[in-house]
Protein backbone atom coordinates (compact mmCIF):
# COMPACT_ATOMS: atom_id res chain seq x y z
CA UNK A 1 0.00 0.00 0.00
CA UNK A 2 1.90 2.94 -1.13
CA UNK A 3 1.04 6.37 -0.34
CA UNK A 4 -2.92 7.82 -0.83
CA UNK A 5 -1.93 10.05 -3.78
CA UNK A 6 -5.54 9.44 -5.67
CA UNK A 7 -8.50 6.86 -5.63
CA UNK A 8 -8.55 2.92 -5.33
CA UNK A 9 -8.98 0.80 -7.57
CA UNK A 10 -12.96 1.54 -6.88
CA UNK A 11 -12.47 4.37 -8.31
CA UNK A 12 -15.00 5.64 -5.76
CA UNK A 13 -13.44 9.29 -4.86
CA UNK A 14 -16.26 10.08 -2.67
CA UNK A 15 -15.77 7.22 -0.10
CA UNK A 16 -11.87 7.88 -0.55
CA UNK A 17 -12.01 11.10 0.86
CA UNK A 18 -14.47 10.07 3.84
CA UNK A 19 -12.33 7.19 5.06
CA UNK A 20 -9.74 9.49 5.22
CA UNK A 21 -10.96 12.65 6.84
CA UNK A 22 -12.88 9.98 9.40
CA UNK A 23 -9.14 9.28 9.93
CA UNK A 24 -7.89 12.32 10.34
CA UNK A 25 -10.65 12.88 13.58
CA UNK A 26 -8.45 13.20 16.65
CA UNK A 27 -9.62 10.90 19.19
CA UNK A 28 -11.04 7.94 16.93
CA UNK A 29 -10.08 5.33 15.29
CA UNK A 30 -11.01 4.21 11.89
CA UNK A 31 -13.23 1.83 11.35
CA UNK A 32 -10.72 -0.38 9.47
CA UNK A 33 -8.56 -0.57 12.16
CA UNK A 34 -11.08 -1.80 14.62
CA UNK A 35 -12.00 -4.99 12.32
CA UNK A 36 -8.31 -5.70 11.36
CA UNK A 37 -7.71 -5.48 15.25
CA UNK A 38 -10.49 -8.09 15.67
CA UNK A 39 -9.68 -10.37 12.77
CA UNK A 40 -5.91 -10.16 13.99
CA UNK A 41 -6.85 -11.14 17.91
CA UNK A 42 -8.61 -14.07 15.98
CA UNK A 43 -5.70 -15.67 13.94
CA UNK A 44 -2.91 -14.73 16.82
CA UNK A 45 -4.84 -16.24 19.49
CA UNK A 46 -4.91 -19.52 16.99
CA UNK A 47 -1.07 -19.42 17.51
CA UNK A 48 -0.40 -20.71 21.09
CA UNK A 49 -3.80 -22.89 21.49
CA UNK A 50 -2.29 -25.74 20.48
CA UNK A 51 0.24 -25.69 23.74
CA UNK A 52 -1.68 -27.43 25.64
CA UNK A 53 -2.87 -29.97 23.28
CA UNK A 54 0.63 -32.20 22.56
CA UNK A 55 -0.14 -35.17 25.30
CA UNK A 56 -4.08 -35.64 23.52
CA UNK A 57 -2.33 -35.67 20.06
CA UNK A 58 0.44 -38.03 21.01
CA UNK A 59 -2.38 -39.93 22.35
CA UNK A 60 -5.20 -39.85 19.73
CA UNK A 61 -2.17 -40.25 16.83
CA UNK A 62 0.17 -42.56 18.44
CA UNK A 63 3.01 -40.12 17.70
CA UNK A 64 5.83 -39.15 20.21
CA UNK A 65 6.47 -35.84 21.89
CA UNK A 66 8.71 -34.80 19.03
CA UNK A 67 6.90 -35.27 16.52
CA UNK A 68 3.48 -33.80 18.35
CA UNK A 69 5.52 -30.42 18.85
CA UNK A 70 5.42 -30.13 14.80
CA UNK A 71 2.28 -28.94 15.00
CA UNK A 72 3.81 -26.28 16.97
CA UNK A 73 6.85 -25.72 14.66
CA UNK A 74 5.26 -25.89 11.69
CA UNK A 75 3.10 -22.94 12.37
CA UNK A 76 6.17 -20.89 13.23
CA UNK A 77 8.58 -22.19 10.40
CA UNK A 78 5.37 -20.53 7.96
CA UNK A 79 4.99 -17.25 9.55
CA UNK A 80 8.59 -16.52 9.28
CA UNK A 81 8.90 -18.27 5.12
CA UNK A 82 5.63 -16.18 4.48
CA UNK A 83 5.78 -12.71 6.17
CA UNK A 84 8.67 -11.37 4.15
CA UNK A 85 6.44 -11.88 0.84
CA UNK A 86 3.86 -9.42 2.62
CA UNK A 87 5.85 -6.37 1.76
CA UNK A 88 5.69 -7.06 -2.05
CA UNK A 89 2.13 -8.87 -1.85
CA UNK A 90 0.64 -5.71 0.07
CA UNK A 91 1.45 -3.52 -2.39
CA UNK A 92 0.28 -5.09 -5.21
CA UNK A 93 -3.76 -6.28 -4.27
CA UNK A 94 -6.63 -3.89 -2.27
CA UNK A 95 -7.19 -3.86 1.51
CA UNK A 96 -10.18 -5.68 0.68
CA UNK A 97 -8.61 -8.50 -1.55
CA UNK A 98 -5.96 -8.96 1.64
CA UNK A 99 -7.92 -9.30 4.08
CA UNK A 100 -10.37 -11.55 2.41
CA UNK A 101 -7.36 -13.79 1.50
CA UNK A 102 -5.97 -13.94 4.61
CA UNK A 103 -9.33 -14.65 6.36
CA UNK A 104 -10.14 -17.08 3.73
CA UNK A 105 -6.65 -19.08 4.15
CA UNK A 106 -6.79 -19.20 7.85
CA UNK A 107 -10.49 -20.35 8.06
CA UNK A 108 -9.67 -23.25 5.03
CA UNK A 109 -6.81 -24.35 7.36
CA UNK A 110 -8.60 -24.02 10.65
CA UNK A 111 -11.27 -26.18 8.77
CA UNK A 112 -8.78 -28.61 7.79
CA UNK A 113 -7.22 -29.21 11.33
CA UNK A 114 -10.77 -29.91 12.87
CA UNK A 115 -11.78 -32.70 10.45
CA UNK A 116 -8.12 -34.14 10.07
CA UNK A 117 -7.80 -37.84 9.96
CA UNK A 118 -4.22 -38.32 10.36
CA UNK A 119 -1.59 -36.17 11.84
CA UNK A 120 -0.06 -34.93 8.51
CA UNK A 121 -3.26 -33.29 7.42
CA UNK A 122 -3.14 -31.52 10.83
CA UNK A 123 0.21 -30.10 9.93
CA UNK A 124 -0.94 -29.06 6.89
CA UNK A 125 -3.90 -27.32 8.16
CA UNK A 126 -0.95 -25.51 10.37
CA UNK A 127 0.76 -24.11 7.33
CA UNK A 128 -2.32 -23.42 6.29
CA UNK A 129 -3.47 -21.22 9.03
CA UNK A 130 -0.50 -19.66 9.49
CA UNK A 131 -0.41 -18.77 5.52
CA UNK A 132 -3.37 -16.41 6.76
CA UNK A 133 -1.99 -14.92 10.33
CA UNK A 134 1.60 -14.45 8.45
CA UNK A 135 -0.68 -11.35 5.73
CA UNK A 136 -3.18 -9.85 8.91
CA UNK A 137 0.17 -8.45 10.77
CA UNK A 138 1.81 -6.19 8.13
CA UNK A 139 -1.66 -5.68 7.02
CA UNK A 140 -2.69 -4.11 9.88
CA UNK A 141 0.54 -1.84 10.82
CA UNK A 142 0.91 -1.15 7.02
CA UNK A 143 -3.11 -0.11 7.13
CA UNK A 144 -2.84 1.70 10.47
CA UNK A 145 0.16 3.93 9.09
CA UNK A 146 -1.80 5.01 5.94
CA UNK A 147 -5.41 5.86 7.46
CA UNK A 148 -4.31 7.46 10.82
CA UNK A 149 -3.08 10.90 11.22
CA UNK A 150 0.87 11.16 12.87
CA UNK A 151 -0.41 12.88 16.32
CA UNK A 152 -3.03 9.60 16.84
CA UNK A 153 -1.05 6.92 15.82
CA UNK A 154 0.43 6.02 19.71
CA UNK A 155 -2.94 5.31 21.08
CA UNK A 156 -3.85 3.63 18.17
CA UNK A 157 -0.97 1.52 17.94
CA UNK A 158 -2.02 0.52 21.46
CA UNK A 159 -4.93 -0.91 20.31
CA UNK A 160 -2.46 -3.29 18.34
CA UNK A 161 -0.74 -3.99 21.58
CA UNK A 162 -4.07 -5.23 22.49
CA UNK A 163 -4.04 -7.98 20.03
CA UNK A 164 -0.62 -8.80 19.56
CA UNK A 165 -0.21 -9.53 23.41
CA UNK A 166 -3.78 -10.35 25.00
CA UNK A 167 -4.02 -13.05 22.64
CA UNK A 168 -1.15 -15.37 22.57
CA UNK A 169 -1.24 -14.94 26.70
CA UNK A 170 -4.90 -16.47 26.38
CA UNK A 171 -4.06 -18.97 24.00
CA UNK A 172 -3.11 -21.43 26.63
CA UNK A 173 -5.64 -20.63 28.80
CA UNK A 174 -8.20 -21.07 26.34
CA UNK A 175 -7.63 -24.29 24.72
CA UNK A 176 -6.91 -25.62 28.45
CA UNK A 177 -10.73 -24.70 29.02
CA UNK A 178 -11.28 -26.49 25.85
CA UNK A 179 -9.68 -29.61 26.27
CA UNK A 180 -11.37 -30.38 29.34
CA UNK A 181 -14.75 -29.67 27.21
CA UNK A 182 -13.88 -32.27 24.38
CA UNK A 183 -10.76 -33.62 22.40
CA UNK A 184 -8.26 -31.07 20.71
CA UNK A 185 -10.73 -30.77 17.39
CA UNK A 186 -12.26 -28.46 19.34
CA UNK A 187 -9.60 -26.09 19.48
CA UNK A 188 -10.29 -24.98 15.75
CA UNK A 189 -14.09 -25.97 16.11
CA UNK A 190 -14.46 -23.43 18.77
CA UNK A 191 -12.41 -20.89 16.25
CA UNK A 192 -13.64 -21.96 12.80
CA UNK A 193 -17.30 -19.89 13.27
CA UNK A 194 -15.67 -17.27 14.56
CA UNK A 195 -13.09 -16.55 12.03
CA UNK A 196 -15.68 -16.87 9.47
CA UNK A 197 -18.52 -14.44 11.02
CA UNK A 198 -15.45 -11.96 11.67
CA UNK A 199 -14.44 -12.43 8.49
CA UNK A 200 -17.58 -11.60 6.63
CA UNK A 201 -18.69 -8.59 8.49
CA UNK A 202 -15.39 -7.60 7.76
CA UNK A 203 -14.84 -7.72 4.01
CA UNK A 204 -18.40 -6.34 4.40
CA UNK A 205 -17.13 -3.03 6.13
CA UNK A 206 -13.66 -2.37 4.59
CA UNK A 207 -13.16 0.37 2.45
CA UNK A 208 -10.31 0.13 0.15
CA UNK A 209 -6.87 2.28 1.80
CA UNK A 210 -3.99 3.58 -0.62
CA UNK A 211 -3.40 2.55 -4.29
CA UNK A 212 -1.70 -0.60 -5.67
CA UNK A 213 0.85 -0.92 -7.65
CA UNK A 214 2.04 -3.56 -10.21
CA UNK A 215 5.50 -4.93 -10.42
CA UNK A 216 7.14 -8.39 -11.48
CA UNK A 217 7.74 -10.77 -8.32
CA UNK A 218 11.57 -12.18 -8.34
CA UNK A 219 10.37 -15.95 -7.79
CA UNK A 220 14.45 -16.48 -6.27
CA UNK A 221 13.98 -14.20 -4.02
CA UNK A 222 10.70 -15.67 -3.12
CA UNK A 223 12.66 -19.15 -2.58
CA UNK A 224 15.53 -17.71 -1.02
CA UNK A 225 13.06 -15.67 1.60
CA UNK A 226 10.71 -19.02 2.25
CA UNK A 227 14.12 -21.18 2.48
CA UNK A 228 16.65 -19.15 4.37
CA UNK A 229 14.43 -17.76 7.36
CA UNK A 230 12.54 -21.71 7.73
CA UNK A 231 15.88 -23.07 7.79
CA UNK A 232 17.27 -20.72 10.05
CA UNK A 233 14.09 -20.53 12.63
CA UNK A 234 13.99 -24.40 12.13
CA UNK A 235 17.56 -24.95 13.12
CA UNK A 236 17.12 -22.65 16.50
CA UNK A 237 13.77 -24.64 17.10
CA UNK A 238 16.13 -27.79 17.39
CA UNK A 239 18.88 -26.08 19.41
CA UNK A 240 19.25 -28.61 22.23
CA UNK A 241 16.68 -31.32 20.72
CA UNK A 242 19.07 -32.80 18.30
CA UNK A 243 22.64 -33.87 17.53
CA UNK A 244 24.36 -30.81 16.44
CA UNK A 245 25.33 -31.04 12.95
CA UNK A 246 22.17 -30.91 12.82
CA UNK A 247 20.94 -27.47 13.62
CA UNK A 248 24.44 -26.04 12.48
CA UNK A 249 23.66 -26.61 9.42
CA UNK A 250 20.59 -25.52 9.52
CA UNK A 251 21.09 -22.13 11.20
CA UNK A 252 24.17 -21.80 8.44
CA UNK A 253 22.31 -22.45 5.55
CA UNK A 254 19.31 -20.23 6.99
CA UNK A 255 21.96 -17.50 7.21
CA UNK A 256 23.82 -17.95 3.64
CA UNK A 257 20.27 -18.38 2.07
CA UNK A 258 19.64 -14.99 3.84
CA UNK A 259 22.27 -13.05 2.99
CA UNK A 260 22.13 -14.10 -0.56
CA UNK A 261 18.18 -12.62 -0.01
CA UNK A 262 19.50 -9.83 1.15
CA UNK A 263 22.24 -9.08 -1.90
CA UNK A 264 19.71 -9.67 -4.11
CA UNK A 265 17.22 -7.60 -2.75
CA UNK A 266 19.40 -4.38 -2.76
CA UNK A 267 20.01 -4.97 -7.11
CA UNK A 268 16.51 -5.27 -7.19
CA UNK A 269 15.78 -2.00 -5.57
CA UNK A 270 17.38 -0.52 -8.63
CA UNK A 271 14.96 -1.49 -10.81
CA UNK A 272 12.22 -0.56 -8.05
CA UNK A 273 10.97 -4.03 -7.61
CA UNK A 274 12.70 -5.73 -4.24
CA UNK A 275 10.59 -8.32 -2.69
CA UNK A 276 11.40 -6.64 0.74
CA UNK A 277 12.71 -2.93 0.51
CA UNK A 278 16.12 -2.74 2.33
CA UNK A 279 15.75 1.04 2.26
CA UNK A 280 13.68 1.03 5.05
CA UNK A 281 17.19 0.51 7.11
CA UNK A 282 18.27 3.97 5.52
CA UNK A 283 15.61 5.61 8.15
CA UNK A 284 17.83 5.66 11.74
CA UNK A 285 14.67 5.81 13.67
CA UNK A 286 13.51 2.68 12.24
CA UNK A 287 16.97 0.51 12.20
CA UNK A 288 17.23 1.56 15.81
CA UNK A 289 13.69 0.85 16.43
CA UNK A 290 14.52 -2.65 15.05
CA UNK A 291 16.87 -3.35 17.05
CA UNK A 292 15.67 -2.53 20.31
CA UNK A 293 12.28 -4.73 18.88
CA UNK A 294 14.63 -7.42 18.14
CA UNK A 295 16.24 -6.98 21.93
CA UNK A 296 12.99 -7.08 23.07
CA UNK A 297 11.49 -10.06 21.68
CA UNK A 298 14.47 -12.02 22.44
CA UNK A 299 14.55 -11.75 26.01
CA UNK A 300 10.20 -11.53 26.08
CA UNK A 301 9.46 -14.90 23.80
CA UNK A 302 12.96 -16.27 25.48
CA UNK A 303 11.34 -15.92 29.44
CA UNK A 304 7.88 -17.03 28.38
CA UNK A 305 8.79 -19.92 27.91
CA UNK A 306 10.63 -20.45 30.64
CA UNK A 307 7.99 -19.44 33.22
CA UNK A 308 5.26 -22.46 31.98
CA UNK A 309 8.38 -25.15 32.61
CA UNK A 310 8.90 -23.90 36.43
CA UNK A 311 5.22 -24.19 36.80
CA UNK A 312 4.80 -27.24 35.25
CA UNK A 313 8.00 -29.13 35.68
CA UNK A 314 8.86 -28.15 39.33
CA UNK A 315 5.83 -26.88 40.78
CA UNK A 316 3.73 -29.35 39.37
CA UNK A 317 0.85 -27.25 38.00
CA UNK A 318 -1.21 -28.48 35.23
CA UNK A 319 -1.34 -26.88 31.70
CA UNK A 320 -4.69 -24.88 32.31
CA UNK A 321 -3.43 -23.57 35.82
CA UNK A 322 -0.36 -22.12 34.32
CA UNK A 323 -2.04 -20.83 31.82
CA UNK A 324 -4.36 -18.96 34.17
CA UNK A 325 -1.46 -17.67 36.10
CA UNK A 326 0.28 -16.46 32.62
CA UNK A 327 -2.76 -15.12 31.40
CA UNK A 328 -3.43 -11.62 34.25
CA UNK A 329 0.10 -10.65 32.68
CA UNK A 330 -0.68 -10.88 29.19
CA UNK A 331 -4.53 -9.11 29.94
CA UNK A 332 -2.55 -6.29 31.54
CA UNK A 333 0.00 -5.78 28.82
CA UNK A 334 -2.57 -5.42 26.49
CA UNK A 335 -5.38 -3.37 28.00
CA UNK A 336 -2.62 -0.85 29.38
CA UNK A 337 -1.46 -0.80 25.49
CA UNK A 338 -3.72 2.16 24.40
CA UNK A 339 -3.31 3.91 27.80
CA UNK A 340 0.74 4.23 26.68
CA UNK A 341 -0.33 4.45 22.82
CA UNK A 342 -2.03 8.22 24.48
CA UNK A 343 0.60 9.11 26.70
CA UNK A 344 3.37 8.32 23.92
CA UNK A 345 1.07 11.04 21.87
CA UNK A 346 1.25 13.66 24.31
CA UNK A 347 5.07 13.23 25.72
CA UNK A 348 7.26 11.38 23.30
CA UNK A 349 8.77 7.61 23.30
CA UNK A 350 11.91 8.57 25.48
CA UNK A 351 9.96 8.56 28.97
CA UNK A 352 8.34 5.78 28.51
CA UNK A 353 10.32 3.28 26.58
CA UNK A 354 13.68 4.31 28.93
CA UNK A 355 11.51 3.82 32.55
CA UNK A 356 10.09 0.71 30.74
CA UNK A 357 13.80 -1.01 29.79
CA UNK A 358 15.08 -0.14 33.12
CA UNK A 359 11.77 -1.85 34.54
CA UNK A 360 12.19 -5.14 32.71
CA UNK A 361 15.98 -5.50 33.00
CA UNK A 362 15.27 -5.00 36.73
CA UNK A 363 12.12 -7.74 36.92
CA UNK A 364 13.98 -10.44 34.89
CA UNK A 365 16.75 -9.95 37.56
CA UNK A 366 14.28 -10.24 39.81
CA UNK A 367 12.86 -13.65 38.10
CA UNK A 368 16.34 -15.35 38.51
CA UNK A 369 16.15 -15.25 42.32
CA UNK A 370 12.95 -17.27 42.45
CA UNK A 371 13.27 -20.21 43.94
CA UNK A 372 11.51 -23.93 44.19
CA UNK A 373 9.43 -22.29 47.24
CA UNK A 374 8.69 -18.87 45.68
CA UNK A 375 4.62 -18.06 46.44
CA UNK A 376 2.68 -18.06 43.74
CA UNK A 377 1.41 -14.29 44.41
CA UNK A 378 5.08 -13.44 43.77
CA UNK A 379 5.37 -14.92 40.60
CA UNK A 380 2.56 -13.42 39.56
CA UNK A 381 3.58 -9.93 40.43
CA UNK A 382 6.64 -10.17 38.67
CA UNK A 383 5.03 -11.62 35.64
CA UNK A 384 2.32 -8.68 35.42
CA UNK A 385 5.05 -6.29 36.19
CA UNK A 386 7.02 -7.42 33.53
CA UNK A 387 4.42 -7.42 30.67
CA UNK A 388 3.64 -3.90 32.31
CA UNK A 389 7.05 -2.69 31.44
CA UNK A 390 6.89 -4.13 28.11
CA UNK A 391 3.83 -2.36 26.76
CA UNK A 392 5.99 0.95 28.05
CA UNK A 393 8.11 -0.52 25.39
CA UNK A 394 6.65 -1.91 22.27
CA UNK A 395 3.75 0.80 21.69
CA UNK A 396 6.16 3.52 21.22
CA UNK A 397 9.06 1.65 19.16
CA UNK A 398 6.72 0.12 16.68
CA UNK A 399 4.93 3.63 16.00
CA UNK A 400 7.81 5.63 16.25
CA UNK A 401 9.70 3.36 14.32
CA UNK A 402 7.10 2.88 11.06
CA UNK A 403 6.15 6.57 11.81
CA UNK A 404 9.89 7.34 10.24
CA UNK A 405 9.18 5.44 6.89
CA UNK A 406 7.62 7.32 3.77
CA UNK A 407 4.46 5.73 3.04
CA UNK A 408 5.58 3.76 0.11
CA UNK A 409 7.80 1.90 2.52
CA UNK A 410 5.26 1.49 4.95
CA UNK A 411 4.50 -2.42 3.73
CA UNK A 412 8.18 -3.27 3.41
CA UNK A 413 8.75 -1.65 6.78
CA UNK A 414 5.91 -3.76 8.89
CA UNK A 415 6.85 -7.05 6.88
CA UNK A 416 10.29 -6.82 7.65
CA UNK A 417 9.08 -5.88 11.31
CA UNK A 418 7.31 -9.23 11.64
CA UNK A 419 9.59 -11.54 10.06
CA UNK A 420 12.10 -10.28 12.80
CA UNK A 421 9.75 -10.88 15.53
CA UNK A 422 9.96 -14.46 14.30
CA UNK A 423 13.71 -14.68 14.18
CA UNK A 424 14.43 -13.11 17.35
CA UNK A 425 11.88 -15.06 18.84
CA UNK A 426 12.53 -18.21 18.03
CA UNK A 427 16.87 -17.03 18.68
CA UNK A 428 15.62 -16.03 22.30
CA UNK A 429 14.00 -19.20 22.96
CA UNK A 430 16.64 -21.27 21.39
CA UNK A 431 19.63 -19.54 23.68
CA UNK A 432 17.80 -19.30 27.28
CA UNK A 433 17.06 -22.99 26.80
CA UNK A 434 20.09 -24.03 25.86
CA UNK A 435 21.58 -21.94 28.84
CA UNK A 436 18.94 -23.21 30.94
CA UNK A 437 19.69 -27.23 29.68
CA UNK A 438 23.60 -26.45 30.10
CA UNK A 439 23.38 -25.54 33.60
CA UNK A 440 21.02 -28.19 34.62
CA UNK A 441 23.54 -30.77 33.33
CA UNK A 442 26.22 -29.50 34.81
CA UNK A 443 24.75 -28.81 38.79
CA UNK A 444 23.27 -32.20 37.94
CA UNK A 445 26.87 -33.61 37.47
CA UNK A 446 28.31 -32.46 40.38
CA UNK A 447 26.15 -34.34 42.64
CA UNK A 448 23.31 -31.47 42.65
CA UNK A 449 19.48 -32.68 43.22
CA UNK A 450 17.22 -33.28 40.07
CA UNK A 451 15.54 -30.10 41.49
CA UNK A 452 17.84 -27.30 42.85
CA UNK A 453 19.61 -28.23 39.52
CA UNK A 454 16.85 -27.51 37.30
CA UNK A 455 16.12 -24.31 39.48
CA UNK A 456 19.89 -23.14 38.51
CA UNK A 457 19.55 -23.67 35.12
CA UNK A 458 16.35 -21.46 35.00
CA UNK A 459 17.94 -18.86 37.01
CA UNK A 460 21.29 -18.71 34.95
CA UNK A 461 18.38 -18.37 31.77
CA UNK A 462 16.45 -15.40 33.38
CA UNK A 463 19.50 -13.69 34.21
CA UNK A 464 20.58 -14.27 30.49
CA UNK A 465 17.31 -12.53 29.87
CA UNK A 466 18.21 -9.84 31.61
CA UNK A 467 21.59 -8.95 29.72
CA UNK A 468 19.96 -9.18 26.43
CA UNK A 469 17.58 -6.59 28.06
CA UNK A 470 20.79 -4.40 28.53
CA UNK A 471 20.88 -3.92 24.50
CA UNK A 472 17.34 -2.55 24.84
CA UNK A 473 18.20 0.22 27.37
CA UNK A 474 21.37 1.53 24.73
CA UNK A 475 18.35 1.03 22.01
CA UNK A 476 16.24 3.20 24.10
CA UNK A 477 18.95 5.75 24.49
CA UNK A 478 18.90 6.37 20.78
CA UNK A 479 15.52 7.54 19.84
CA UNK A 480 14.13 10.61 19.72
CA UNK A 481 11.10 11.51 22.02
CA UNK A 482 8.90 11.98 18.41
CA UNK A 483 9.34 10.07 15.22
CA UNK A 484 10.38 12.78 12.12
CA UNK A 485 7.12 13.28 10.11
CA UNK A 486 8.42 11.83 6.07
CA UNK A 487 7.59 14.20 3.66
CA UNK A 488 3.96 12.78 2.12
CA UNK A 489 3.11 10.80 5.15
CA UNK A 490 -0.79 11.28 6.24
CA UNK A 491 -0.99 13.36 8.87
CA UNK A 492 2.51 14.38 9.60
CA UNK A 493 2.27 17.88 8.28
Amino acid sequence: MTAPTGPTETGDIADFEQEFSSAGTPGRTPLVIKLLVAATFVVILNETTLVNAVPTLMSDFKITESTAQWALTVFMLTMAAVIPVTGWFLQRVTTRTAYATAMITFSTGTLIAAIAPTFGFLLVGRVVQAGGTAVMMPLLMTTLMTVVAAQDRGRVMGQVTLAMSCAPAMGPAVSGVLLELGSWRFIFVAVLPIAILVGLFGFRQLENVGETTSSPVSWTSVVLAAGGFSSFVFGLSKVGNAEWPLPTALIGGGVVLIAAFAVLQLRLQRLERPLMDLRTLRHRNYTVSLVLMSAGFMAFLGSMILLPLYLQNLRGLTELQTGLLVMPGGLAMGLLGPQVGKAYDRIGARPLVIPGAVAMVALLFGMSRIGVDTPYAAILALHVALMVSLAMIFTPVFTIGLGDLSPQLYSHGSSLLGTLQQVSGAIGTALLVVIMTNRTESLAADGVNDADAFMGGLQWAFFAGAVIGVVVIAMALLLPSKANAPEGAHGGH
